[in-house]
């Protein structure tokens, strides 16, 4: 029996008596500490449950250097112990270390169905095997059978500053994907986990949340729409549930969204009159009409938009930030003399720093005396 199989034999006998309570009742086997790193990749959970170990031994040995090949043997080993079987390392200590992920994903461009998965690794000094195997259950991988796996994915270690304890961190996050790394000593193995059409997910959860409480509310529904334009590709469910915001509370925020809805059907004279009706609202606000004029003007409409600004004064008087609209409006119709008279009045009526500064810009770039 070598140095490692002895290891593996003290660490079962000690976990067999430890596992005869549940987590936690007693201290770790080895003082290998559980850990849990969870992060959800937009509506997906995603888990990983594992035992820690440290490269500094209980005894106070250090260990460095003596990790990768020594303690952690390279490719598949007699672990001394269960079937006896050539078997990967648990990627932890103690008990299998779980993956679980609440929904499909794709890890290294493999689908993986959701559920709990046991965690192991092949390690190699110049490709590691990543193995999620549907046990996850077994103690270790003294029991591993490669019938049971999921997914196999090969992975690149890369070289990293020194980590005592075995840690799993995510350390790159985007909307639809998230990079978790297993370090420990001085390497760390990347992988990427992706969720495809993740758009559909949150569409899922949204019809469920309508059949709730955000259903009760119109606010529920305006919110489903807003999403729904630009990520539902039925455009007539997101009609359906833009028409039932307004049916709740017809105002500018839910007549607007249900314009826009209208005019991607390709509606544009009923995508007209619901817009007319949110901007003749009687409870449409100067900033309501304000950021529509600016929003028209991002649309390369400048004539529209100033149409808008000028309502907004007719209706709402000298009152911020009407000014703001009559200078943006007439700047960008060229008319530099009216914008810069709206420019010093709205200077004058800038409630905050940043307000001022940025008309204190326009004004100098309108007089001549400054740059933007």
């Amino acid at each position: 029996m070598n140095g490692f199989e002895r290891i593996a034999m003290l660490s079962v006998c000690a976990g067999a008596l430890y596992a005869q309570f549940p987590p936690d009742t007693l201290p770790t086997s080895g003082n290998n500490q559980r850990a849990l790193v969870t992060q959800f990749i937009g509506p997906v959970k995603v888990s990983i449950d594992y035992s820690s170990p440290a490269v500094t031994a209980g005894n106070g040995q250090d260990r460095r250097g003596k990790i990768w090949g020594q303690l952690v043997p390279y490719g598949l080993t007699d672990l001394g112990f269960g079937h006896r079987k050539p078997s990967p390392w648990r990627a932890g200590a103690n008990e299998n270390t779980v993956f679980e992920v609440s929904h499909p994903v794709q890890i290294g461009g493999k689908p993986l169905p959701a559920g709990r998965y046991g965690l192991h690794m092949i390690v190699d000094p110049n490709e590691w095997t990543l193995i999620l195997s549907r046990n996850s259950t077994s103690w270790g991988s003294f029991f591993y059978e490669e019938s049971e796996d999921a997914l196999r994915v090969k992975l690149k270690p890369r070289k990293n500053e020194h980590r005592e304890y075995l840690t799993y961190e995510f350390t790159e996050r985007k909307p639809d994907e998230a990079t978790v790394e297993l370090q420990w000593e001085s390497i760390a193995v990347p992988w990427t986990i992706r969720v495809d059409k993740i758009n559909e997910i949150y569409l899922t959860k949204i019809r469920e949340q309508l059949r709730t409480t955000p259903g009760f509310t119109w606010q529920g529904w305006l919110a489903a729409a807003q999403f729904g334009l630009t990520a539902n590709p039925d455009t007539q469910e997101t009609l359906r549930w833009a028409d039932t915001a307004v049916a709740q509370n017809p105002g500018f925020a839910t007549l607007d969204l249900r314009s826009q809805v209208l005019a991607k059907l390709g509606r544009e004279a009923d995508a007209k009159a619901a817009m007319e009706q949110a901007v003749n609202h009687p409870t449409t606000t100067v900033l309501q009409l304000h950021q529509y004029g600016r929003r028209l003007m991002a649309q390369n409409k400048n004539a529209e938009a100033m149409a808008i600004f000028q309502l907004n004064a007719k209706r709402n008087g000298d009152t911020w930030p009407v000014h703001v609209g009559l200078a943006r409006g007439y700047q960008a119709l060229g008319d530099k003399a009216k914008a810069l008279e709206h420019a010093k009045k709205a200077l004058a009526q800038a409630p905050d720093k940043l307000n001022r500064d940025n008309l204190e810009n326009m004004v100098k770039t309108l007089s001549g005396t400054g740059g933007q």
